[in-house]
């Protein structure tokens, strides 16, 4: 192509200059002066010039069909040649372009970061054998236990394992024991540790071996059955206590009692067979330092009551308090008996209520033995009206009692 182009361009210098004297007098500059050539001479030494002038492009040396100029050719056979030969910077074997691409990545020299993330940098080659054999990563039984842990954290988790076997501390001729039954071993089996007597809890202070401990069993009989009585009797004292603190605290103390009566038809029936049969309430109080105070019911009346009416009344009962509080008692009381009917707009309840007469004897301070009767009303409902009404429903009867400290005025 180039000898085309140099013959093409011959033709015309010998068209303009066709005298070969004028050719000899011309001077011009190389076709690659634009790209840094600086020759210049007669025009007719213009093609000697371009078969060695370093711009000028000729055929890539490795034939891979390219035309590079001579100063780029080492570049081109070494850089971008298609056929040009490359070693592997790994394996150092020599390989054209196109094979080295498809050696790179594939190198069984090449290092590589472990796949683990251990950190470590192996030979392709040596991969598996680096995951499997030395890998701080790898997975790994636990010796004891069998759980598969990190090469990294086997030795931390064989400090905790609860299969491992440790030595008893208290130095017994067992062989070492598993974590997890250590306990076991020194509360049933270690024969060196030191149990304490079976009855710690009486008050016995000897600990030693299990041989020395039955020993002190045996021998100490009297002395651990008196223990066991001074427990038990301290025990019942501390019980007695306990359930006197429960009483106290499930006593009514609102100054509100109901009285819920169960068996009403029987209890009434025995009350009609025999004289002065009396029901009384659970004992409340008007406050947790108030008056002791208790209901009485007579269902087949009493006095001016008997065998007609149900009587009520309400006792004054010597209290923990009574020195501190004022007398003669003062406060109204009302009596409510209430009408279950199924529509609570229709029950038609019963109450009755009074306030304490200041001169009267039962509402002075109580002595140890109150009054046996109390004050209320012997014909506070009749036996009639009880037919008449839902009074009793179920066997049960509901009887409210009512101390209020703030009226003065019966409701």
């Amino acid at each position: 192509m180039i000898k085309y182009i140099i013959s093409k361009l011959k033709k015309k210098v010998i068209e303009i200059y066709p005298d070969p004297e004028s050719e000899k007098a011309s001077v011009v500059y190389c076709i690659h002066h634009k790209d840094g050539c600086t020759w210049s001479d007669e025009l007719r030494k213009l093609g000697a010039h371009l078969n060695t002038c370093k711009h000028d492009a000729v055929q890539c040396s490795a034939q891979c069909g390219a035309m590079i100029p001579r100063v780029l050719m080492q570049d081109h056979l070494r850089y971008t040649c298609p056929r040009r030969r490359a070693n592997c910077e790994h394996c150092h074997k020599e390989f054209s372009e196109s094979a080295l691409e498809e050696h790179q990545g594939n190198c069984g020299y090449e290092p590589i970061y472990c796949e683990n993330k251990c950190g470590a940098k192996v030979q392709r080659r040596h991969t598996q054998q680096h995951i499997q054999q030395h890998c701080s990563k790898r997975l790994v039984p636990c010796r004891h236990c069998g759980q598969r842990y990190t090469q990294d954290t086997v030795s931390a988790h064989g400090a905790v394992c609860a299969r491992a076997p440790v030595p008893c501390p208290q130095r017994c001729a067992a062989a070492c024991v598993p974590r997890d039954a250590l306990d076991a071993h020194l509360r049933d089996h270690c024969a060196a540790a030191g149990a304490p007597c079976a009855f710690r809890d009486a008050g016995c202070r000897f600990k030693g071996t299990r041989q020395a401990l039955e020993r002190h069993t045996e021998e100490n009989c009297q002395q651990h059955l008196a223990l066991v009585s001074t427990l038990a009797s301290r025990q019942a004292r501390q019980l007695e206590s306990l359930r006197a603190a429960v009483a106290r605290l499930s006593v009514n103390c609102s100054g509100v009692l109901v009285w819920r009566i169960t068996e009403w038809a029987s209890k009434m029936a025995e009350a009609k067979c025999k004289d002065g049969v009396e029901l009384v309430s659970p004992i409340f109080y008007t406050s947790q330092y108030g008056y002791k105070l208790q209901a009485s019911l007579f269902l087949n009346g009493n006095g001016a009551g008997e065998a007609t009416h149900m009587s009520v009344y309400i006792k004054i009962l010597p209290g923990e308090y009574d020195a501190i509080l004022r007398w003669p008692f003062a406060h109204s009381v009302a009596f409510t008996l209430f009408d279950q009917s199924s529509n609570p707009d229709r029950a038609c309840n019963i109450v009755e209520s009074f306030v304490p007469d200041p001169t009267w004897k039962n509402f002075q301070r109580p002595s140890k033995e109150p009054d046996t009767l109390g004050f209320g009303f012997p014909r506070f409902v009749s036996h009639e009206m009880l037919k008449k009404r839902n009074f009793v429903k179920d066997d049960v009867m509901f009887l409210r009692v009512k101390v209020d400290p703030s009226k003065i005025v019966a409701v």
